[in-house]
């Protein structure tokens, strides 16, 4: 998935066990410490990106953006939630359908953050999972068994949002057996990196975002 020539490192922010608002809330806290061990006293970091879908939602995009901006100045910064609605946009999709790892309380928000951003969700629906480990054991399979469940007919699109669901691995059936773009939280946020960064290849296999936008 990653083109060649194009680095991409990891870290970890500190949370609590269990996916909850408050626990998400939480996280902001942590978010600048996280931040400066990204490839500490190096200037050749271009795009940093807070990889959690409910946490951007919780503690509000802005927020995490300025707790990044904080901690590396100069650097672009952006959410994995950016990410999915600058992808919605770019497909040019108005009406979706919305599943998630998450409770409802979680759901709530999102749904009215993308209302906010002025998209109507037709639908959300969560899986109700709690932790991390849950949610990474949720299969490909089952995740494109799920996004077809929820699919409605008026819907331009599908959105499984979380970044801890491997929905990447069930972008292109989900595409093929709907007929309709599928947007999941990890190649949105990927996607937006690589944009934000200036590289604009179009990669095959993972749906049409990053094939055609």
């Amino acid at each position: 998935m990653k083109p060649p020539g194009v680095g991409v490192h990891f870290t970890r922010v500190r949370m609590d066990t269990e996916c909850t608002v408050a626990n998400l809330a939480r996280m902001e806290q942590a978010l600048a410490d996280a931040v400066a061990t990204l490839m500490p006293g190096r200037d050749d970091l271009d795009v940093i990106c807070y990889s959690c879908t409910s946490g951007s939602v919780v503690i509000g995009e802005e927020r995490v953006i300025e707790e990044l901006a904080r901690a590396r100045p100069g650097v672009k910064t952006t959410t994995l939630l950016t990410g999915v609605v600058a992808a919605l946009r770019a497909l040019a999709v108005r009406r979706i359908v919305v599943g998630t790892a998450y409770t409802d309380d979680i759901n709530q928000h999102e749904r009215e953050y993308l209302e906010r951003q002025g998209f109507e969700v037709l639908g959300i629906e969560g899986l109700g999972l709690l932790t991390d480990q849950e949610m990474n054991r949720v299969t490909p399979e089952f995740l494109a068994a799920f996004a077809q469940e929820i699919d409605h007919p008026e819907a331009d699109a599908i959105f499984l949002s979380c970044g801890a669901l491997r929905s990447i691995d069930a972008i292109e059936r989900v595409e093929w057996a709907s007929g309709k773009p599928m947007v999941a939280s990890n190649q949105a946020s990927f996607w937006h990196c690589l944009r934000l960064a200036g590289i604009e290849d179009r990669l095959t296999g993972f749906g049409q975002l990053l094939r055609e936008c």
